[in-house]
């Protein structure tokens, strides 16, 4: 029995055009002429759907894994929503703070409301003029 070719399928542009010209074909008989199938031992062709819906999407240029963390580390996602922790404490955790561009040392004023807390970014001008306050009342 002699042994067959391998099957080169296309991509890119190649691929483009030939699904253009089956327009008037079924998804599975384009895939096959385009060269994703492969024939098993018993001389049955596969179609392979998923290599060919792959390569079209790669040849439209069409990007769907997100774009690389900056650091080039996994992991997950801000939710944001945190909750109160067994000691009482919230913790807002690093995701959000590298998101803000926060540095060890930033302060905040916290306001409550009835059902809200509010963090608000205390600026360098502010921080002169509560210590000139502090040393006024003291």
């Amino acid at each position: 029995m002699a042994k067959q070719k391998k099957i080169e399928p296309l991509v890119g542009e190649d691929l483009l055009h030939k699904v253009k010209e089956l327009e008037n074909v079924s998804k599975e008989d384009k895939a096959k002429k385009c060269g994703y199938y492969t024939v098993t031992k018993n001389g049955i062709e596969r179609v392979n759907m998923m290599k060919f819906l792959n390569a079209l999407i790669d040849a439209e240029g069409i990007q769907l894994d997100s774009a690389p963390s900056a650091n080039g580390r996994g992991g997950r996602s801000a939710s944001y929503r945190i909750s109160v922790q067994s000691n009482g404490n919230l913790l807002i955790g690093s995701a959000y703070t590298k998101q803000m561009g926060l540095k060890a040392g930033d302060e905040f004023l916290i306001t409550l409301g009835k059902k809200h807390i509010r963090l608000r970014q205390v600026d360098a001008d502010e921080k002169e003029g509560a210590d000139v306050l502090e040393e006024a009342t003291a």
